[in-house]
């Protein structure tokens, strides 16, 4: 074709004497020359890599930065270096949501029986339902506190049982997360639940549905110590970082639903670097599947 000889030899030849030659209009050739490049093929690649990157983004929350975003581009089979997934975000826009430093608060000082510290960190688990932690934290709505208790399975970093209360009493935190957390999934034998050595933790209410089934054996950290209830605390920072310090609360209905909605992502659809970065959904099922395959 006439431009594009003209367009590979334009280096060699003024544009000018080659359009005459060919006998071909100069500002055809410039208008073509135009257009070539907003259809290319390389063209069309970036502006269809740039709608997955924005569609990853806005439907993982603006949380995921390249790194994730990137992870689940090579699901998609779109292999790019992270560095180029950096670059198109930082033109698109896209920056993931800032972190902020936060506080836990664990009130530990009671003359209740205390656990072992069983779990000792290995927070490994190739087996879902054999090992649990949980823990308790602060979240303010207006001038008050609300709390929020978790319960994540370590197999598959699953939440399998949260609450959220406006005090701290053992029925309304650890109590009733445990309740909803029995009712989303069985345990099995030699079953490990870790918490710290709060006294919702501690309680009687709890300790006597501990030592009655006999799969159970609870454990609990060491005084003052925050790695060894590592996990559970990471997920704290996690929400609170990803999700609930980019809105105000008004009530606790508000901030309930919106803790809802975070989990149910979390559960199906986060990416962790702890789980190869599989879901703790797709984790599920991989476990499953094994299990099956070994039976």
């Amino acid at each position: 074709m006439k431009y594009q000889f003209i367009l590979k030899n334009q280096g060699f030849y003024p544009v000018e004497k080659m359009c005459k030659y060919l006998k071909v209009s100069k500002s055809s050739y410039y208008y073509w020359t135009k257009n070539k490049k907003l259809t290319s093929p390389s063209k069309e690649k970036t502006l269809f890599l740039d709608r997955r990157i924005k569609f990853v983004f806005e439907d993982n929350k603006q949380i995921y930065g390249s790194y994730r975003i990137q992870k689940v581009l090579e699901k998609e089979g779109l292999i790019y270096a992270r560095s180029y997934i950096w670059k198109r975000m930082k033109i698109l826009g896209l920056k993931s949501i800032l972190r902020r430093k936060y506080v836990i608060t664990t009130d530990s000082n009671h003359c209740l029986p205390l656990a072992k510290n069983i779990i000792n960190r290995d927070f490994k688990s190739q087996e879902i339902g054999k090992k649990w932690v949980s823990d308790i934290t602060y979240i303010r709505v207006n001038s008050d506190w609300m709390y929020l208790t978790t319960i994540i399975d370590l197999a598959d970093r699953k939440v399998v049982g949260w609450s959220l209360s406006e005090d701290m009493t053992t029925e309304k935190t650890t109590l009733k997360a445990w309740t909803q957390a029995r009712k989303t999934r069985n345990i099995k034998s030699d079953f490990i639940f870790h918490s710290d050595r709060g006294v919702q933790y501690a309680a009687k209410k709890m300790t006597s549905i501990f030592n009655f089934n006999a799969k159970i054996t609870q454990s609990m950290s060491r005084k003052g110590n925050c790695w060894d209830n590592a996990v559970a605390e990471s997920f704290f920072k996690t929400i609170k970082h990803e999700w609930i310090y980019r809105f105000r609360y008004q009530s606790y209905n508000q901030l309930y639903l919106s803790i809802e909605d975070y989990i149910k992502w979390y559960n199906t659809n986060r990416l962790h670097s702890s789980l190869g970065y599989l879901t703790p959904l797709e984790m599920e099922i991989k476990l499953n599947n094994n299990l099956k395959k070994a039976a």
